[in-house]
């Protein structure tokens, strides 16, 4: 019994204290708090590998290719990035290049390809490449090229199809081994209802936040010798208060029914 007394306190306590923090912090400050740095994965979808020739696929769920493109050029500078497009778009680094490609099937995703240097020398077209990087990018970084290959990116396989190996669909497997393709990026979080500034100044008026300007201060006073009125706490004025006039003057006390 006593053990159970004993938690039950210190759990009222714990309750007591948040109930504090929160009272003190106010609704605004915790969601201050909230707020931050967020992190978006997309998902691992299509594996091609033939020993350092990879390829990854993964979706960006509801996002342009210039978005995509923004995000991860943001998150790490690539040596050359293509011209915008919101078709197709490129970013090249010295031992890998992400390939953004709209989703035919989903134009309103968007399939990142991130291929190896090793996948790209052996699949792909040089001049397929130079139609949105700069051919001394690609003699630098890309010095082994071949002119064979008649790769064009994930979007296109089934037609333009890679010269080693063949994608399939990625395993719970692929997804331990794999490392998931992560930004990092600024996000906020607001009050429910509060998509405008006229909605914002309206819950202003609530009982958790009251407006200072939309209250009527007063103040209680007594009346004193001038003829100025005060206004009281519920907004009305007081008219001066006199003393009853009085008379002093001279009589005599008589009976009733006497004449």
């Amino acid at each position: 019994m006593k053990k159970r007394s004993v938690l039950s306190i210190k759990l009222l306590v714990v309750l007591s204290l948040m109930v504090s923090l929160l009272s003190g912090c106010g609704i605004g400050s915790f969601e201050n708090v909230l707020s931050g740095s967020l992190t978006e994965s997309y998902p691992l979808e299509s594996v091609n590998k033939d020993g350092n020739a990879t390829s990854y696929v993964y979706r960006a769920v509801g996002q342009t290719v210039p978005e995509v493109a923004k995000e991860l050029s943001e998150e790490r500078k690539p040596d050359e990035i293509s011209v915008e497009d919101k078709e197709r778009m490129f970013l090249v680094y010295s031992n890998e290049l992400y390939h953004l490609q709209q989703d035919p099937d989903k134009p309103e995703d968007t399939l990142i390809e991130l291929d190896s240097k090793e996948y790209v020398q052996k699949n792909y077209n040089s001049s397929f490449l130079q139609g949105y990087i700069t051919a001394s990018i690609i003699g630098s970084l890309f010095d082994s090229i071949g002119g064979s290959g008649t790769y064009r990116g994930y979007s296109s396989k089934d037609v333009y199809k890679p010269s080693q190996g063949t994608y399939r669909q990625a395993t719970a497997n692929d997804k331990k081994i794999i490392a998931p393709l992560t930004v990092e990026k600024k996000g906020a979080i607001t009050r429910r209802g509060s998509t405008s500034t006229s909605s914002s100044s309206k819950s202003d008026d609530s009982v958790l936040n009251r407006g200072s300007s939309s209250t009527t201060k007063g103040s209680i006073s007594r009346g004193s010798g001038d003829s100025s009125s005060k206004s009281s706490i519920f907004g009305s004025s007081k008219s001066k208060i006199s003393k009853p006039k009085t008379r002093i003057g001279s009589g005599k006390i008589s009976r009733r029914g006497r004449r």
